[in-house]
């Protein structure tokens, strides 16, 4: 616990100093060079509405009022007057014809003229294909987005879709059939917890493959031309847990659930910029752009004003950011790279907040060929170990029948849910994975 008080002491006193001579939000023209931020957040009537007539959760009108549009709209124009959100609503919140439906229908359609929100619709509510069958999530996609189009008015077409997650066929019907080219279709690293699992994906944007939505095409014949995108950035530490396993969230990132309302603000909010950090410092001088999305659902009881302070900080921090739309993001993203020619690097050591083990060091590398993860006890002087390696060359499959198990486990998964899943040296993987590496990384097999 002390260690963890001494983080946040650090980290509150280093972003207590408001950077001067800040210039407005400007629209970016190009990906490099950029750091990032899009913000999603769903208005929906139940809690998870798996289908359009099917709720596993509780009913939530209450929680969705003109007001509480309103105060959140107010609380990210107040800190980031220019940023433009993603918006989207679900199947019954596009047609619930009660006066709060429709008032909130009409206050979001006007954020869209008055800001340049984007709007959009959610099949499924981040669940859609363990519950319905493509065919049905296609449906729902075409008459969902029609909705929302003509709600809007002018012709208006979303740059998106919010998924949660989303089959390759589906992603591949958005592409083809309505002309929508960006897809929050993967939640990296979930595993054990929700309504559906999807570890195995890369955590930034890539084209995804028609065998499976984690994996990134690996030439024309299997390419999609959807941008499939993360919808929540985790702490890498905390992500590599199963579910709750030791009794952390494995979700731990930027997320308010995690953070905000276990915690509260102090500590909430400390985890908070500990992992936009990684992004916006380390990860920007590795990769030569950064990203930080974040998922806050309308319903969520908690109080903008944790809202506020994570933007404010992000603002006193990094002056630069470009809050704009994921459908924005992800098309800027799509302009740069015309194939899966990324090659991702992340590092982060622990924040010593729940699942983020104080004494780690983690290193991610992601390419289309596989995604690789290795710690290290940097207190300790440790020795390196692999704990995740997934080979994207190898051929894959998605479940044929509607089912919770969406994953893609490759030789080593992080989540350590398999008797292969042990962490251990990567000179010890399979010579298919060596070989692969050192094709990529030839300094990693290098170290003695």
């Amino acid at each position: 616990m002390k260690q963890i008080f001494v983080i946040i002491l650090l980290i509150c006193t280093s972003i207590s100093v408001p950077v001067q001579g800040q210039s407005p939000l400007s629209s970016p023209d190009k990906l490099m060079g950029n750091r990032f931020l899009t913000f999603n957040t769903i208005i929906r009537v139940n809690q998870i509405e798996v289908s359009r007539d099917r709720n596993e959760g509780l009913d939530e009108r209450s929680m969705h009022t003109p007001e509480r549009v309103i105060a959140f709209r107010e609380a990210i124009s107040s800190e980031f007057p220019e940023a433009r959100i993603t918006w989207a609503f679900s199947w019954l919140a596009l047609h619930d014809m009660s006066d709060n439906y429709k008032k909130i229908r009409k206050l979001v359609a006007e954020y869209h003229y008055k800001y340049g929100d984007d709007v959009t619709f959610i099949p499924g509510a981040y669940f859609a294909n363990a519950y319905n069958t493509r065919e049905q999530v296609n449906k729902d996609l075409h008459e969902g987005l029609a909705k929302v189009s003509e709600i809007v008015g002018n012709g208006f077409r979303p740059k998106s879709v919010l998924a949660g997650f989303m089959a390759a066929e589906n992603q591949q019907y958005l592409a083809e059939k309505e002309g929508i080219h960006v897809c929050q279709g993967n939640i990296w690293s979930q595993f054990s917890i929700d309504n559906q699992d999807g570890d195995g994906a890369v955590s930034y944007p890539f084209y995804p493959s028609k065998e499976h939505f984690c994996k990134p095409a690996q030439g024309k014949d299997d390419f999609i031309d959807c941008v499939n995108l993360d919808g929540w950035t985790m702490d890498f530490l905390a992500a590599r847990r199963d579910g709750f396993a030791d009794g952390f969230n494995s979700r731990m990132g930027v997320g308010p659930i995690e953070t905000l309302y276990t915690y509260g603000k102090l500590v909430g909010l400390t985890q908070m910029m500990h992992t936009t950090a990684m992004h916006y410092d380390r990860g920007f001088e590795l990769n030569g752009f950064a990203w930080v999305t974040n998922c806050w659902e309308l319903s969520l009881p908690i109080d903008v004003s944790g809202l506020k302070d994570w933007l404010n900080e992000i603002k006193r921090n990094w002056p630069d950011v470009k809050f704009i739309t994921q459908g924005e993001f992800g098309l800027l993203w799509r302009e740069h790279y015309k194939d899966n020619s990324f090659n991702y690097r992340f590092e982060q050591k622990g924040s010593g907040i729940g699942g983020s083990d104080y004494n780690l060091k983690i290193s991610w590398f992601m390419n289309k060929d596989f995604r690789l993860a290795i710690t290290r006890d940097w207190q300790r002087n440790g020795r390196e170990n692999v704990i995740d390696f997934t080979n994207y060359t190898l051929k894959a499959s998605e479940p044929k029948d509607m089912t919770r198990k969406w994953s893609l486990l490759g030789e080593i998964n992080q989540k350590q849910s398999r008797p292969q899943d042990n962490p251990r040296p990567i000179k010890e993987l399979s010579p298919e994975a060596t070989s692969l590496i050192k094709k990529y990384y030839p300094y990693l097999l290098d170290k003695k």
